[in-house]
């Protein structure tokens, strides 16, 4: 049987990405798990700048841009606005960056995540999973392997369900990424460049359970009048242009995130709430951390086996920060914005607007959000 270094489980984006990048740096890698379910994929993701790189070095990224129509869309401006007034913009032109983020196609980042994976030389695609020095697991925040091995979850549902799908506009989107933080719901619009429209976004509609449930049950017509009364004609008339979907939210946190030869990534390690649009960058953040470990100690320890705990604890430090700190925050705005009180509903509101006055916080909080 073929020795494997690495045996990555999980064919979503962040084991796919980990499983290009690991043969990047020459090691011998199996990738296993169920390929991605059948029918259309409406969703979209947000990326950072360090989420960008790392396709770039992927040789990813170009294929995504050279796509017709393009599978990813500029973000130079961003309006947020609160329940009572209050409001924060950010604009890439006075943050000093090209771009704040690009909106990306789901489906063809996994694409063509796929055909890359198809010509990588160290990457054997297997149905079950080989033994190996270390085995990643990228399988999800439902991971069974994850299971498998006792690792405790700490997890908190939200109650809520999001609520993906593809609009168009009657304007066009301009590059603006608007969301509304109100009591109980979060209505995000990212701009998306849909072919033949003059403007077209990504929804992510983040709901309780029950109004999800009764918006999803409308027919198109009805679905179209709620979400044009959501978005206050602020982009236009928005239509419906693809199917909806929508998936349950939490926020979890394994307590173990590494053992002796194996190691968890992306949302088998951490989930978030999608209103700040950065699981999928966390999860990069991941694959690019763990590799910059590994290839540091090739060079400096190479008696070391990659499955020692030691070299897994790196990367697990160095990550606990960021994505503990990044659920801290989209949580305390969730819950800041679900209080129905009065004097906390201004207060809040009041603190948006107070940000959006302070240039020098808003660029922490654009570095933070593009560095994942």
């Amino acid at each position: 049987m073929k020795h494997f270094d690495v045996s990555v489980r999980g064919r979503g984006a962040v084991g796919q990405a980990l499983a290009l990048a690991l043969a990047r740096i020459g090691l011998r890698v199996a990738l296993s798990g169920a390929p991605a379910p059948g029918g259309p994929d409406v969703r979209t993701y947000a990326l950072g700048a360090r989420s960008v790189a790392l396709l770039q070095q992927l040789k990813v990224w170009s294929a995504l841009l050279g796509a017709t129509p393009p599978a990813a869309t500029r973000v130079l401006d961003m309006q947020v606005a609160g329940d009572a007034g209050g409001a924060i913009e950010f604009s890439a032109w006075q943050q000093c960056v090209g771009e704040l983020a690009w909106i990306v196609d789901a489906a063809a980042l996994e694409r063509e995540l796929a055909t890359a994976l198809r010509f990588a030389p160290h990457v054997t695609l297997l149905d079950e999973a080989p033994p190996a020095t270390l085995t990643a697991l990228c399988d999800g925040k439902d991971s069974g392997e994850r299971e498998a091995l006792g690792i405790e979850v700490e997890r908190f549902d939200y109650g809520q369900r999001a609520i993906a799908a593809r609009l168009a506009s009657d304007r066009p989107h301009q590059g603006i990424a608007r969301q509304w933080f109100r009591s109980p719901d979060v209505l995000a619009l990212l701009p998306f460049d849909l072919p033949g429209e003059p403007g077209g976004y990504g929804l992510v509609w983040s709901l309780p359970d029950a109004r999800a449930a009764d918006l999803l049950a409308l027919d198109g017509a009805a679905f179209e009048q709620a979400l044009n009364e959501a978005s206050q004609g602020r982009v236009g008339r928005l239509a419906l242009r693809s199917a909806r979907a929508a998936w349950p939210l939490r926020l979890a946190r394994a307590t173990r995130w590494h053992g002796s030869g194996w190691v968890l990534l992306g949302d088998a390690a951490h989930v978030v709430h999608p209103l700040a649009g950065q699981g999928l960058n966390l999860g990069l953040a991941d694959v690019d951390t763990l590799c910059a470990v590994i290839a540091e100690c090739r060079r400096r320890e190479a008696w070391r086996s990659l499955g020692d705990e030691k070299l897994l604890a790196r990367y697990a430090r160095q990550r606990a920060v960021p994505t503990w700190a990044m659920g801290r925050v989209t949580d305390g705005l969730l819950q800041l914005f679900a209080h129905q009180s009065g004097p906390v509903r201004e207060l809040r509101n009041r603190g948006l607007s107070l940000v959006n006055h302070v240039p020098a916080l808003k660029r922490w909080l654009t570095d933070r959000a593009l560095r994942g």
